[in-house]
């Protein structure tokens, strides 16, 4: 889970020149699943990135 939230932010910086600084990866993966992880469909749905804005 962390190596997708990695590539993500790994794009954002090449493909839109976001400082790394500005990004953090993080995985929630079994936490905060959106849907139920027995079947297939359930399994491609819960495999998503979301962007959280984090106030300091």
């Amino acid at each position: 889970m962390l190596d997708r939230a990695s590539a993500v932010v790994n794009w954002l910086r090449r493909e839109h020149g976001i400082d790394r600084e500005r990004l953090r990866p993080a995985g929630a993966g079994p936490m905060s699943p959106i849907t139920t992880n027995r079947t297939e469909q359930g399994r491609i749905l819960n495999r998503r990135v979301e962007l959280v804005k984090v106030i300091d």
